[in-house]
């Protein structure tokens, strides 16, 4: 608070205080009262003006500046009213026990809110094991069948353990630091586990996979690692070109390992690359191809940020798409 913008607020204080000089000048005079007499009570009168008005600045900018410190020092911001000591006016008491009475609603609606999101979350986790149960008697059934029905029963039923396991992430990417844990892995085994998750999806698309220097150590949380690969490999075979090639490749940058997950598909139109990480974004290819949910690279996105992964798409048209993954040095993780 400036004293210019403290002198605004309070013009019509001040307009009266110069009004009530005038009256008593016009009066005094009226009595017979000297002009030099009322020039030597002008000093006096000015200089009380301005010691009320001074004080009143410095008393209340240091107020504001306690306050301010008070928010800043605060993580959940909505807990102001609660850390303000008392008031000393009684305009400022009543205030702040109307704004406290509005912050104890409000951390009610929170806690109702993140009540409601948990039970979502434990309903999805229970679902998602729940449903499992059939997915693996389909499989069962499947296995007595032959020929062309198995293959196209075996690639619907990975695709919807491919959503199944999407939605569970989902669930987990609201509260991350309650499912993950990053810790020393071998990026080899993640790559594995990510490509025989999706393995069905991968031979049935006719895809073939190259490696390269996957004898790396990260620091990651393998199951989340291996679901953001599996989401780029489910991409890179849906995408595919008449010869599907995916090439995961990886090298040191330092104290840190890149993983470069790159396909020779039909691309992605530079026009959409600022958007694929949107939630719900299915682009062109997502819609002449339909079965998109624009969920996929969105989670990826989310759950790298969490386990403080760079990820990096470039992409050009007819040509192919280039992921790039930056695993953290572990020096360099704050959620080790």
């Amino acid at each position: 608070m400036t004293f210019g913008k403290f002198l605004s607020d309070r013009l019509s204080r001040i307009i009266l205080w110069l009004a009530c000089f005038a009256a008593a000048a016009l009066f005094l005079t009226a009595t017979g009262t000297q002009t030099g007499v009322l020039l030597l009570l002008l000093p006096p009168l000015l200089l009380v003006f301005l010691t009320v008005t001074g004080t009143d600045y410095l008393r209340e900018r240091a107020r504001l500046r306690e306050l301010e410190n008070i928010l800043e020092g605060l993580d959940e911001k909505y807990l102001f009213t609660e850390c303000v000591p008392a008031a000393d006016r009684l305009y400022e008491r009543c205030l702040f026990d109307l704004m406290r009475r509005a912050g104890q609603a409000m951390i009610g609606a929170v806690s109702d809110a993140r009540a409601a999101q948990r039970d979502y979350r434990e309903y999805v986790e229970s679902w998602v094991h729940e449903v499992k149960t059939p997915i693996t008697a389909a499989r069962l059934v499947c296995r007595q069948l032959a020929g062309e029905p198995r293959r196209k029963l075996d690639l619907e039923l990975a695709q919807i353990e491919a959503h199944v396991e999407r939605a569970l992430f989902y669930a987990r990417a609201e509260t991350p630091e309650q499912d993950c844990v990053i810790r020393q892995a071998v990026l080899s085994d993640i790559v594995s586990e990510a490509v025989e998750n999706h393995r069905t999806l991968l031979m049935q698309s006719g895809v073939r996979i190259e490696t390269e220097g996957l004898a790396q150590q990260v620091y990651t949380d393998k199951k989340w690692a291996a679901f953001i690969l599996g989401q780029l490999l489910q991409n890179a075979a849906r995408y595919r070109s008449d010869a599907p090639v995916i090439t995961l490749s990886a090298k040191p940058m330092g104290n840190r390992v890149r993983l470069t997950v790159r396909d020779n598909g039909i691309g992605i139109p530079a026009h959409e690359l600022p958007r694929v990480f949107d939630r719900g974004f299915t682009g062109s290819n997502g819609r002449f191809r339909g079965g998109a949910t624009g969920m996929g690279l969105y989670l990826c996105k989310k759950l790298s940020g969490f386990l403080e992964l760079d990820i990096h798409l470039t992409s050009e048209e007819g040509k192919g798409t280039c992921v790039a993954l930056t695993f953290p040095a572990k020096e360099n993780l704050t959620k080790m």
